[in-house]
């Protein structure tokens, strides 16, 4: 049985707690906060022993395995390092880290300890995503050549909220664009140049946001994000030879439709029960039992070129949302 603690008892750790009760071969036996109410009120919800008042004293707590980093993105690398030095495996939240060094960092950290350490992206999991990459790898429709993807949906601007708080990495980017921009990381490999704009809204965050990225092999992603303004929320793959189509919500989905140029459409049902998350959480154990430091759907390597780009992409938003358009030439991305 492979005990887990959680810190950041939040939504996304609801998700996660509500997951473990259809997982096999593990438990939550720890919860902590910078709140002690907020990891009583959780730990209440979900029959968990243990709750902390802070992190540093779930880390001491010796009957804790593996920990799930549900801070915001703020906090990732303080709190991921922090349980990495006290021996813990850690299972990180999207977006891994604010930023490409933060991630190098955090992977030097886990690497140097020989503990496990993954990026939570929970899409990379699902059955779906899985069936893509079978889909992919059987050459049904030739070589991937184009990702086009987003992802967006309207919220009313609130400075409170974490999505409208740049300290605490909000935006569109980080928090929504890091699910197109990890397809096309998965479908057509590390991206070496990049070209992007976007638009910064009055808290300081990125509202929308658009980028055309080069792939080492030449695909091309295309890939769009916002909190200001709905998106169709759907991806395509387009092959030498046909097309796969993601529909809504394309971080989640049901379904695929393969489109081969010979062969007509195929719909291929990855329906699944409950939220999706325990598949993230089948991996960890999966990896832990085999004695991995590292998920091979989910690479260390993959994470910090994922970060990598975001980086790019952000970095050709122009300060105060005045709009202009600059490239990257993507310097050190595909490492």
């Amino acid at each position: 049985m492979i005990r887990w603690g959680v810190v950041g008892p939040g939504t996304i750790a609801a998700g996660f707690a509500e997951a473990m009760g259809s997982v096999e071969g593990g438990e939550i036996v720890a919860v902590a906060s910078r709140s002690l109410v907020r990891a009583e009120a959780f730990a209440d919800k979900f029959g968990i022993p243990r709750r902390y008042g802070e992190a540093a004293a779930m880390a001491d707590d010796p009957d804790v395995d593996v920990v799930y980093v549900a801070t915001p993105p703020s906090r990732h690398e303080q709190d991921t390092v922090a349980f990495l030095a006290a021996g813990k495996h850690v299972m990180c939240e999207k977006p891994f880290a604010l930023n490409a060094e933060q991630a190098r960092r955090m992977a030097h950290e886990a690497r140097a300890r020989r503990l496990f350490l993954m990026e939570a992206i929970w899409s990379r999991f699902l059955p779906s995503y899985r069936t893509l990459v079978d889909v992919l790898d059987s050459g049904r429709i030739g070589e991937p050549l184009l990702v086009e993807a987003d992802f967006g949906f309207r919220m009313p601007v609130d400075p409170a909220h974490r999505l409208f708080r740049p300290e605490l990495g909000g935006g569109a980017l980080l928090d929504l664009g890091i699910y197109p921009v990890q397809l096309c990381l998965s479908v057509l490999g590390p991206v070496v140049h990049v070209v992007a704009d976007g638009e910064i809204g009055r808290t300081g965050v990125d509202e929308q946001v658009a980028a055309v990225l080069r792939h080492s092999g030449g695909g091309l992603g295309v890939v769009k994000a916002a909190i200001r303004t709905s998106m169709s929320c759907t991806a395509r793959i387009a092959g030498s030879d046909g097309t796969i189509d993601i529909p809504a919500p394309m971080h989640w989905p049901q379904a695929l439709t393969v489109t081969t140029h010979t062969g007509g459409s195929e719909r291929i049902d990855a329906s699944y029960e409950g939220n999706g998350l325990r598949f993230e959480i089948d991996e960890v154990h999966r990896c832990l039992a085999h004695g991995l430091t590292e998920s091979p759907v989910m690479t260390l390597d993959e994470t910090i070129a994922l970060a990598s780009t975001l980086d790019a992409v952000r970095a050709r938003i122009p300060a105060g949302g005045t709009r202009s358009t600059a490239s990257s030439s993507g310097a050190g991305l595909a490492q």
